[in-house]
């Protein structure tokens, strides 16, 4: 079977002079599951097209696949002040194919796992894949090559007999497939961002009740080691980014990766995230020693209501800061303003934060981009916004009342006086 993947995403993140184009890595591991004694796989990357509907019609006519996979790695591009979907996009590729092909189209990816049945009815595939999608998109176009129905695999969603239904994703298996990068311009994305993907812990259904996610979850050391040292034997690659939700949780392993990554003598550069707590100088010592070239550093605040202590927080930033000027290692810093309890007496405690600390780029956050089932949508309706999960596909933030007439202005005269903030 002839098998078209295609990445829709076309919006790169902007942090004041900083460019961040992420590379489609879950598209590649969704080609790295195919069997390829099985099936014949193309990807199509449309980030850098100019032409992308023009491109999507040359590659399914000259390449003829009975197969298509749409990948909608986010639903937009996460900026409250120049919001982007990626959903018109998804369409308008979905209803080109088929007014063309012939093909099966199926769309997933993480934004579509938020509301697939919801996605679903607007994109329009034939098939949805929810979860972490490489075992389930296997397994499909195994059936589909085979003439077997696929409406008792996990993790689908299908029109049968007039409704959509889902069925439920299985749990994460533990094990990863090498991704497929060769079709990908890694050049590019090297340039365009913080460095190629390899994933150090796993995002899924994997954690059992009242186990410590962040280190049940993690990938072995050495498989990770292993990817490295073969993308740069095989592809030249030597800058990264590894993505893990926090590099630094739990403290040990991280400093374990560390000492690992300088004993294997691997010569490259690597950039993460950091969660604002448990890191000491000894792990960011580590860190730089082993080849990290820049780190970003957010707030906690993920959705309504967190963090609770807003002193906690700052004490915190502020450390992993220092810590990171200390031993000259770059940093950038994410702030958020307008959650929920937001005062103008927050805001200038957050503002003198981030005059104290030096910062590659800080990026002033305007408002919680609300999701189905987040507190600050639950907390946005308690103020009497009304409004369906549906509706929440499309950008949509929530900003406390209290401060959302002047906050956007405020924030961007006080970013005009500091070069390196920007205001999204």
């Amino acid at each position: 079977m002839k098998v078209l993947l295609i990445a829709t995403n076309r919006h790169g993140r902007y942090m004041n002079n900083i460019q961040a184009q992420p590379l489609p890595l879950g598209l590649a591991y969704i080609a790295g599951y195919l069997d390829p004694q099985k099936h014949t796989t193309k990807m199509l990357d449309l980030m850098f097209a100019d032409d992308y509907a023009g491109e999507v019609e040359r590659a399914v006519k000259e390449f003829q696949p009975n197969l298509v996979g749409l990948s909608m790695r986010n639903l937009d591009n996460g900026s409250n002040l120049y919001p982007q979907s990626v959903l018109p996009i998804t369409k308008e590729v979905t209803d080109l194919i088929r007014s063309i092909s012939q093909a099966t189209i199926v769309c997933g990816g993480p934004a579509f796992s938020i509301l697939p049945e919801v996605c679903f009815e607007l994109i329009g595939p034939d098939v949805g894949v929810t979860g972490s999608g490489g075992d389930a998109f296997s397994d499909l176009a195994d059936r589909l090559e085979a003439g077997e129905s696929y409406e008792d695999l996990p993790g689908l969603v299908y029109r049968s007999g007039g409704r959509i239904t889902a069925t439920e994703p299985a749990p994460t298996s533990g094990v990863m497939k090498p991704p497929r990068l060769e079709e990908l311009e890694l050049d590019r994305y090297a340039e365009a961002g913080f460095g190629i993907g390899v994933i150090t812990k796993w995002f899924g259904n994997q954690t059992s009740p009242g186990a410590d996610p962040h280190r049940q979850n993690l990938r072995p050391i050495p498989d990770v080691i292993s990817e490295i040292r073969d993308l740069g034997q095989r592809l030249g690659l030597n800058k990264f980014f590894f993505i893990a939700n926090g590099f630094n949780l739990p403290a040990d392993h991280a400093k374990s990766f560390c000492r690992a990554l300088i004993d294997a003598g691997l010569k490259i550069e690597w950039n993460t995230g950091l969660v604002p707590r448990d890191c000491d100088d000894e792990l960011i010592g580590l860190m730089k020693e082993s080849g990290c070239g820049l780190v970003i550093v957010n707030d906690l605040v993920v959705d309504a209501h967190d963090p609770v202590d807003l002193s906690v927080c700052l004490d915190q930033m502020q450390q992993v800061c220092l810590l990171c000027e200390e031993a000259g290692l770059p940093y950038t810093v994410g702030q958020t303003f307008g959650a929920p309890g937001e005062t103008r007496e927050t805001v200038e405690r957050k503002l003198d934060f981030l005059r104290n600390i030096s910062p590659t780029v800080a990026n002033l956050r305007v408002g919680i981009r609300m999701l189905p089932g987040a507190k600050s949508a639950e907390q946005a309706r308690l103020e009497g916004q009304v409004f369906a999960d549906g509706d929440l596909l499309q950008p949509a933030f929530y900003v406390a009342d209290s401060v959302k007439d002047w906050i956007v202005d405020h924030l961007q005269t006080e970013a005009s006086r500091n070069p390196a903030w920007s205001v999204d």
